[in-house]
């Protein structure tokens, strides 16, 4: 995990890509949420957001 995200990392330094990060954090923000959400109370509250 750690070597992916220092390759993602190094890729938008050297291609100037830093547009990517905000995209990429937010993946992962919802991809946690999804995943910490599933068989909760809360779960048909976050499905109906999307």
């Amino acid at each position: 995990m750690v070597a992916l995200v220092r390759e993602l990392w190094s890729f938008m330094r050297v291609r100037k890509k830093y547009w990517m990060l905000p995209i990429l954090v937010m993946m992962m923000l919802f991809g946690g949420l999804i995943v910490l959400t599933q068989g909760s109370a809360i779960a048909p509250f976050i499905y109906t957001i999307f």
